[in-house]
């Protein structure tokens, strides 16, 4: 486990693994120090500081001689606590959808559409120009549609009569009638027509 590793040059933009951790914890019950375990790994020195700080914990051991208790603590790291850490990190990261951090704008929004009768735009426009709730956690009118759709909201598609009003696209693309009148049909010209004995009659 003493061996160097001969590529000294530490790697960016990748996240310590599991195993790498193992690492970590048992060079340092060896003693040595930050640097040189990350010369090991091909890690910069202040990558392992930073995941000893985290994956440290404090023990407590205590000793009884001669009738007293003795308590002495010391700090240990644990790749097992780092890795715990380093997986909360990580789910904590995720982007998480709007609608789950606005539950207060779409509880209020919900009472405007449900029993006020407010369409989902002036819901979004009222909230905006009263400074209701914070910019970022008022949704525009196209995703306020979408989380009624979604089923996110209490208020359902039946409850908005705008939008019930509206002819859906499957309808409106059915077959329609030509509405431009040229005239009537060839089929219908005069018979007189046919022996072209009149100027213009082609």
């Amino acid at each position: 486990m003493t061996q160097t590793n001969s590529n000294t040059n530490a790697r960016k933009g990748k996240h310590l693994t599991d195993g790498e951790r193992y690492q970590i914890q048992i060079l340092l019950k060896e003693g040595y120090s930050h640097r040189h375990i990350g010369r090991v790994l091909g890690r910069n020195h202040q990558t392992i500081n930073n995941e000893v700080k985290r994956g440290t914990v404090t023990q407590i051991d205590r000793v009884t001689s001669n009738g007293k208790l003795y308590t002495y603590s010391k700090d240990i790291y644990f790749a097992d606590v780092g890795q715990t850490h380093y997986d909360e990190q990580r789910l904590k990261s995720g982007c998480q959808p709007k609608w789950i951090q606005a539950t207060q704008f779409m509880e209020w929004a919900d009472q405007k559409m449900l029993e006020e009768k407010w369409s989902p735009d002036t819901v979004v426009q009222r909230a905006r120009k009263d400074g209701l709730f914070e910019d970022a956690l008022i949704p525009c009118t196209t995703t306020l549609y979408d989380w009624i759709d979604r089923g996110v909201m209490r208020t359902k598609n039946m409850d908005l009569l705008e939008k019930l009003s509206r002819k859906s696209k499957s309808q409106s693309q059915g077959h329609r009638q030509n509405k431009r009148i040229l005239g009537p049909s060839i089929d219908l010209r005069p018979e007189a027509i046919n022996d072209r004995s009149e100027f213009g009659h082609w």
